[in-house]
């Protein structure tokens, strides 16, 4: 499947002992800007390398103006795992992803599935050949086959925490290793409409190669800003609501406008207050009422049956 195909070499990038990273106390999860794109089956897969050096402390991203000119300066405070347990989080958060995108409906036909096969293809014997009972055996064209896929569910559970320090520790790996910054709002230079060719120019202003992989994370993004970059292939432009781990580890460069940063810092900052417990306290809360809605179901028929057996009588 493409989703498992394309995960492989970041396990083998996560598991390999021979590392020099998995000696050194502190590790990140983006890819080096030299890395080669890792071949397996004949094809080329996507080259997602997550080796470099991660620490957990608040990096000073670089604010740039739209010509490319440094503006100033913002704070990107998240939380960020311990460098002994960063790797197992983000390997296990990734490996879930790619294994919930699997749909699981890939499925072949065994021999008592395919069609045909009820006559005796020829006589046991005096033939000079091999005893066939079928024409759908395994070992001819068009038979069955032999443990073949069938339809099954891929998904895997991570906890709501495990999965936002996973980001957060991507996120914060990125900061540190200054292969991040920010961009200053430029709505106003695509009012006139959308147009690739500019878009391209700003990100050569900014530093960044067209042909290299890149992350434009924002909390909206104007109709001719969206229009202008969906168009560049390297480029991928997220939302609160798409931000996943997978594009950030792919991405080169991350740049993000400077509310994303405040949503970054509240949502996955150091500071900001743990809504898990919140999130548990409305789930309970949910399933409370559905116990309570189905408590009233069943006293309002067991009084139904009640009156119905008063009439009858």
């Amino acid at each position: 499947m493409p989703g498992a195909a394309v995960a492989s070499p970041l396990l083998l990038s996560l598991s390999s002992s021979s590392s020099p990273f998995l000696s050194s106390p502190s590790t990140s999860f983006l890819p080096p800007t030299s890395s080669a794109a890792p071949h397996s089956a004949g094809r080329t897969k996507a080259a997602v390398s997550v080796l470099r050096a991660l620490r957990a402390e608040a990096a000073t991203l670089p604010v740039l103006s739209f010509t490319g000119d440094k503006v100033g300066e913002v704070t990107l405070d998240l939380k960020s795992a311990p460098p002994s347990t960063a790797r197992a989080v983000v390997h296990r958060a990734i490996i879930t992803d790619r294994q919930n995108a699997r749909r699981g409906t890939a499925s072949t036909l065994t021999r008592g599935e395919v069609s045909g096969g009820g006559r005796k293809p020829y006589q046991q014997k005096k033939t000079g050949k091999a005893r066939r009972g079928s024409q759908r055996t395994p070992l001819r064209p068009g038979g069955g086959v032999v443990f073949g896929p069938k339809p099954r569910d891929w998904s895997i559970k991570i906890n709501r925490k495990e999965k936002r320090l996973a980001i957060s520790t991507a996120l914060a790996s990125a900061a540190v290793a200054e292969d991040a910054f920010v961009v200053e709002e430029f709505d106003e230079a695509f009012a006139s409409g959308p147009k690739t060719k500019d878009f391209v120019a700003a990100l050569q202003r900014w530093g960044l190669d067209p042909k290299q992989k890149a992350m434009f994370f924002a909390t909206e993004f104007d109709d001719n800003v969206r229009l202008s970059g969906r168009n560049i292939g390297s480029l991928k432009m997220l939302t609160p609501r798409t931000l996943n781990l997978y594009d950030i580890l792919d991405a080169r460069k991350l740049f993000f406008t400077p509310a994303a940063v405040d949503y970054l810092n509240s949502r996955y900052g150091t500071s900001a207050s743990d809504d898990y417990d919140t999130d548990d306290e409305d789930d309970a809360e949910e399933e409370q009422e559905v116990v309570e809605e189905g408590t009233t179901v069943e006293a309002a028929q067991d009084v139904t049956e009640e009156s119905e057996a008063d009439g009858s009588s």
